[in-house]
């Protein structure tokens, strides 16, 4: 009976896991083209993705806020976007190093 228990709670868990994204799509690669409206994005796959940017699209540099214009051709990116149709729209672009972790202090 716990053995029931424990796999259905670990199956809930992992539902509300992945419907915690929603219907957002992560797009992941590397910057090959920039416009003021769109970032084509190549993965490790070779398939490129263009993703529309919004006026209240969020840039993320190594932690920080950005702007579309420090994105660079070749910089890697994570990108949250929503599909809307067939486009997809991104609402927040992660770019650069990430944030150096701090060390614990005993």
């Amino acid at each position: 009976m716990r053995r029931i228990v424990f796999l259905t709670l670990m199956c809930l868990a992992v539902s509300v896991v992945a419907l915690a994204h929603g219907t957002d799509k992560h797009v992941l690669g590397t910057v090959t083209k920039i416009s003021d409206s769109e970032i084509t994005v190549q993965a490790q796959d070779g398939s490129s993705q263009v993703v529309k940017v919004a006026p209240d699209t969020s840039f993320v540099k190594s932690g920080a806020g950005a702007s579309i214009k420090d994105l660079k051709v070749g910089d890697r990116v994570v990108i949250h976007a929503k599909p809307v149709g067939s486009d997809l729209i991104a609402h927040e672009v992660r770019f650069g190093k990430p944030p150096a972790a701090t060390a614990k202090s005993n």
